[in-house]
C-alpha cells in the first residue's frame, strides 16, 4: 500500500477555488516562541501516546530501552493520535490567545492515548485523580497503566475528563456537540470528525445541525474534518477525495471550508485557519445578536489533511507505516521477538526526546505553561464544567390542573403536548424537543402554541427561540439530545414506536457513558433522557406491517438496572403523572410508552397519581367481586391491551357470573422483576399480595412476550403464569384486527380466562365448552364483518361496562 498522496492543487478548477477559504496571515500567525511551544507539546504529547502503547516500565528512556520495558500486551491506537494532539495543542493556544469557553468532542474516541496526553500535559488529569500529577511519578503511573485494569482503557470514555462521547461506535460526536452549544452562547465545541467516521450514514446528516442553531441564543460549533486518509485496513472515502471534490461537497452543505494541508508550514496554517473560524464565527453571532442576523449564514470548518500516523515509523520491512493503515493500531506489532522492530521502536521512541519534558535545562512543561495552556485551569478543555458539573433540573409545572375527568376520553400525548408547552414556559432555557417531523402526527403540537421550531433555514421558523428541533434522522435527534443533556439540560424525544429503534445502539453508547459517569465521584448528576414512543403498533394498522414494532423495550430493559426505566401508563392522567416524573428525575433514561388516540380516562388525578407512586394496582372498578379471592388475574400493560383485558372482564362478567376476576394494571414495567433485580421491583410479598400467591396470572403485554418472560424469571411459581404479547402478525387492517391476529384480544382474553379456571371452578367447568364456541364463533363473525365494511364494528371501543 502507497502512502497516500498530498493532495493535487491542480485538480481545483478556478469556479470551485474561489469557494475555498484564502488564508492571508499564515506567517504572522504564531510568534517565534508560540511555534516553538505548540511543537513541544505535539513532541511531548506524541511521545507519551507512544509509550502508554508500549512501555511499562523507563517510561522516559532514562537508561537504554529494554525488551524488559515494553509491556506484554500492546492495546491502543498510534494512527489518529500526532492529528489529534495537533488540533489540541492549537485549540489550546486559541482558548488562551482570546479567553474563549471551549471543549472538545472527539469522533476518533479511540485515539485515547493522545487525549490523555493533552490532558496530562495541561494539568487537567491530577484535579480528578490525585495519582495522577504532573510530575515524574503520576507521569509513570499514566504511562503504564494505560490500556491495563488499573488505568484507562483504550477509548476515550466518561473516565477521561472533559469528554462527553466516548467515540466507539463511530457517527455521533458531531450531533453530540451541537446539543451541547444549544442554549450555551458563549461556548464553542471543537468537534473533531474522523475521515473514517465522516463516512457514516448519522455523520452524513449531522453536517445539517448548524441550520438548527440559532446564532443569537446559541454557541458555535466549529468542525475539523481530520483526513489522514486511511482507516483500520484500506483507505478512506475522504482520503480518495481531492481538495475540488471536498470543497464542493462542504460549500454544498453550506459551509465556508478551509483546508490545511501544507505540511512545511502546518502549525502556522492550522494556527491561522482557527483564528480564521473564531473571526467568522464572532461575525455571525455578533449579527445575530444585534437583531441584524445573517441570513442562511456559512459556519466555519476545517479540513486537516496529515498522513496517518504522523511522526511514527516511516517503513517496516519495505512497506509503507506512517501515511498508511499499518499505523492505524500499534504499528510494530511484535518488538519483544523481532530485533528489527525493536530498534524502530527505539529510534521512534528517542525521536521524541523524552528528557526534555522534566529536563531543568529545557523545562518544557514551563514553556508549554507560558505560551500554549490556558492559565486558568477552569478555561483549560478538561476541566470545562459544562462537561461534568452542568445539571440544572427542571421546574416542573404542576401536571394536575392539566389532567381530564375520569369517565371522559381524551389522547394521552395531547395532554402531555399541554404539560411539555408549560415546562417550556418555566425552563426556557434548559428543555427542549427533538423529534423526527412527527410532532403534529404524535399529537404533540400544544408545545408549538409557546414555542416554535427551531429551523434556522426556514424564514418562518428562523429566529423565534424555538424548543422544538425536527429533523427526519432520529440519529442526529439522539446525537443532539445526547449532547444537551451530557451538559446539565433535559430533554424530551418523542417518536413513532417502530422507528425509535434506529437509535438502538446509540442509546446502548449512552448508557454505558452515564453508567460509569455514575461511578465516578467527580462527576455530577445528568439531567434525564427521556424517550417518548408513541403511534405505537396497536394503532397503525393504516399504515401496516413496517411500522408496527415494539422491539425498544427489549433495549432499554438491558440497560444497568439503576438506569432504565420503562413506563406504560394506562390514559392521559397517569401519562402527565409519569412525564413530570421522568422530567424531575435525574441520571435516568426513561422510556414512556403511550397511545396518542383517545382513549378512556380510568384514573382521577389523585388516583393516578398514587397508581404511577405505586407502579401497579389492581383495579377494583375493573374486576368482578371488586377483585377479591380471584380465580385469575388478568394483567394488562400497555394502553390498548389493558382495554381489552377490561373488555374481557365485562364479557365474561355476562357470560360467566360466578368466575372471579382481578384486574391489574401495571403501568411501571420495572416493578415486575425478581426482588432485588432493580430499585422498583416488588418484594415477594408485594408481588404475591398484588398478583396472588398461588393462583394463575395472565399478562396481555403490549411489548414481545419474550422481553416480559426475561424481565419475570426468578420470580416463585412461574409455571401459573403466561404471558401474550407482539407477535409479529400485523398488516394493513382494522384496530381490534391488529389486537386479534396477535392473540391480545378481548376474545383471547376471555378464552384463556375460562380454559384456565374451569378445573377449579365448576360453575365455569359447566359452561366452559359452550362459552368458547361462542366466543370463536365472535370471532369468525369479527372477521367476516371488517373483510365486507373494511372497519371495526360500530361501538367496539366504547368504554366496557360491568351492569
Amino acid at each position: 500500500m502507497k502512502p497516500n498522496p498530498p493532495p493535487d492543487r491542480s485538480l481545483l478548477p478556478e469556479s470551485v477555488l474561489d469557494l475555498r477559504v484564502k488564508l492571508t496571515n499564515i506567517d504572522e500567525s504564531l510568534t517565534h516562541q508560540e511555534c516553538d511551544a505548540v511543537d513541544a507539546f505535539r513532541r511531548a504529547a506524541n511521545y507519551m501516546s507512544t509509550a502508554m502503547i508500549y512501555l511499562k516500565d523507563n517510561t522516559l528512556l532514562e537508561t537504554p530501552l529494554k525488551k524488559e520495558d515494553i509491556k506484554p500486551r500492546l492495546l491502543g491506537h498510534f494512527g489518529t493520535g500526532p492529528g489529534l494532539v495537533l488540533i489540541y495543542a492549537h485549540l489550546n493556544l486559541l482558548i488562551r490567545k482570546y479567553d474563549l469557553d471551549m471543549f472538545l468532542v472527539v469522533g476518533p474516541g479511540h485515539g485515547a492515548p493522545a487525549i490523555l496526553s493533552c490532558l496530562w500535559l495541561e494539568d487537567s488529569l491530577s484535579p480528578f485523580y490525585s495519582d495522577l500529577p504532573r510530575t515524574k511519578s503520576g507521569f509513570a503511573k499514566l504511562i503504564k497503566g494505560f490500556s491495563t485494569p488499573r488505568g484507562f482503557p483504550s477509548h476515550v470514555s466518561a473516565d477521561v475528563p472533559g469528554s462527553i462521547h466516548e467515540g466507539g461506535e463511530l457517527g455521533y460526536a458531531l450531533s453530540v456537540a451541537f446539543g451541547a452549544i444549544m442554549d450555551q452562547p458563549d461556548l464553542i465545541v471543537a468537534c473533531i470528525v474522523g475521515d473514517g467516521e465522516a463516512e457514516t450514514g448519522p455523520t452524513a446528516t449531522a453536517w445539517h445541525s448548524y441550520k438548527y442553531i440559532d446564532p443569537a441564543e446559541s454557541g458555535a460549533v466549529l468542525p475539523i474534518l481530520h483526513v489522514n486518509g486511511f482507516k483500520i485496513s484500506q483507505r478512506t472515502i475522504f482520503g480518495t477525495m481531492d481538495n475540488c471534490e471536498i470543497v464542493s461537497l462542504f460549500s454544498g452543505y453550506g459551509y465556508q471550508v478551509c483546508i490545511v494541508d501544507d505540511l512545511q508550514k502546518l502549525d502556522h496554517e492550522l494556527a491561522a485557519a482557527m483564528q480564521w473560524a473564531i473571526g467568522e464565527i464572532r461575525n455571525i453571532q455578533k449579527a445575530a445578536r444585534s437583531g441584524n442576523p445573517i441570513v442562511k449564514p456559512r459556519w466555519p470548518m476545517i479540513v486537516l489533511r496529515t498522513p496517518k500516523g504522523m511522526s511514527g515509523p516511516k517503513y517496516l520491512d519495505g512497506a509503507p507505516i506512517e501515511g498508511s493503515y499499518k499505523s492505524h493500531q500499534v504499528p510494530l506489532a511484535s518488538p519483544t521477538s523481532v530485533p528489527e522492530q525493536f530498534d524502530l521502536l527505539k529510534q521512534w521512541l528517542e525521536s521524541y526526546k523524552p528528557s526534555d519534558i522534566f529536563s531543568s535545562e529545557a523545562k518544557l512543561l514551563e514553556k508549554l505553561d507560558k505560551y500554549v495552556i490556558p492559565s486558568s485551569s477552569a478555561k483549560r478543555m478538561g476541566q470545562r464544567k459544562e462537561t461534568y458539573d452542568a445539571y440544572r433540573g427542571v421546574d416542573l409545572p404542576d401536571w394536575k390542573v392539566l389532567c381530564h375527568e375520569k369517565g371522559t376520553e381524551a389522547s394521552a400525548t395531547k395532554a402531555v403536548g399541554h404539560f411539555i408547552k408549560e415546562v417550556f414556559k418555566k425552563n426556557p432555557k434548559t428543555t427542549r424537543l427533538w423529534s423526527p417531523d412527527e410532532l403534529i402526527s404524535n399529537k404533540l403540537d400544544a408545545t408549538l402554541e409557546f414555542t416554535g421550531r427551531n429551523f434556522q433555514w426556514d424564514p418562518e421558523s428562523r429566529g423565534n427561540d424555538g424548543r422544538v428541533i425536527e429533523i427526519l434522522s432520529e440519529h442526529t435527534c439522539q446525537g443532539m439530545l445526547q449532547g444537551y443533556t451530557l451538559t446539565g439540560r433535559c430533554g424530551i424525544f418523542p417518536s413513532y414506536e417502530s422507528f425509535l429503534g434506529i437509535v438502538t445502539t446509540m442509546a446502548i453508547q449512552y448508557a454505558k457513558f452515564v453508567k460509569m459517569s455514575r461511578e465516578l465521584s467527580w462527576r455530577s448528576d445528568i439531567g434525564t433522557l427521556n424517550y417518548l414512543e408513541t403511534s405505537t403498533w396497536t394503532r397503525q394498522e393504516h399504515n401496516g406491517f413496517s411500522h408496527q414494532n415494539p422491539a425498544f423495550i427489549g433495549t432499554v430493559l438491558n440497560f444497568k438496572a439503576k438506569l432504565a426505566r420503562v413506563y406504560l401508563p394506562p390514559d392521559a392522567n397517569c401519562m402527565l403523572s409519569t412525564m413530570s416524573h421522568c422530567l424531575g428525575g435525574k441520571n435516568y433514561i426513561n422510556l414512556v410508552i403511550g397511545s396518542k388516540q383517545e382513549t378512556p380516562v380510568w384514573l382521577s388525578a389523585e388516583e393516578a397519581a398514587k397508581h404511577c407512586k405505586m407502579g401497579a394496582s389492581q383495579w377494583k372498578f375493573a374486576s368482578t367481586f371488586e377483585g377479591e379471592n380471584p380465580d385469575i388475574v388478568l394483567v394488562g400493560i400497555g394502553v390498548e391491551v389493558t382495554f381489552e383485558v377490561i373488555a374481557a372482564a365485562a364479557m365474561l362478567h355476562k357470560m360467566a357470573p360466578d368466575l372471579r376476576i382481578r384486574v391489574v394494571n401495571v403501568t411501571d414495567l420495572m416493578i415486575l422483576g425478581p426482588e432485588g433485580s432493580h430499585p422498583h421491583a416488588l418484594g415477594d410479598q408485594a408481588f404475591n399480595d398484588l398478583f396472588t400467591a398461588d393462583k394463575p396470572i395472565h399478562f396481555s403485554f403490549h411489548g414481545y412476550a419474550i422481553q416480559l418472560k426475561g424481565l419475570l424469571f426468578g420470580r416463585p411459581n412461574l409455571d401459573r403464569i403466561t404471558i401474550e404479547g407482539y407477535q409479529e402478525e400485523g398488516t394493513t387492517t382494522t384496530p381490534l384486527a391488529m389486537l386479534v391476529l396477535n392473540k391480545l384480544s378481548r376474545y383471547h382474553v376471555a378464552k384463556y380466562a375460562i380454559q384456565a379456571t374451569r378445573k377449579k371452578n365448576p360453575s365455569v367447568n359447566a359452561v366452559a365448552d359452550r362459552l368458547v364456541q361462542e366466543i370463536d364463533k365472535m370471532v369468525d363473525d369479527f372477521w367476516v364483518y371488517i373483510n365486507e365494511n373494511g372497519r371495526d364494528p360500530d361501538g367496539i371501543f366504547d368504554k366496557p361496562t360491568f351492569d
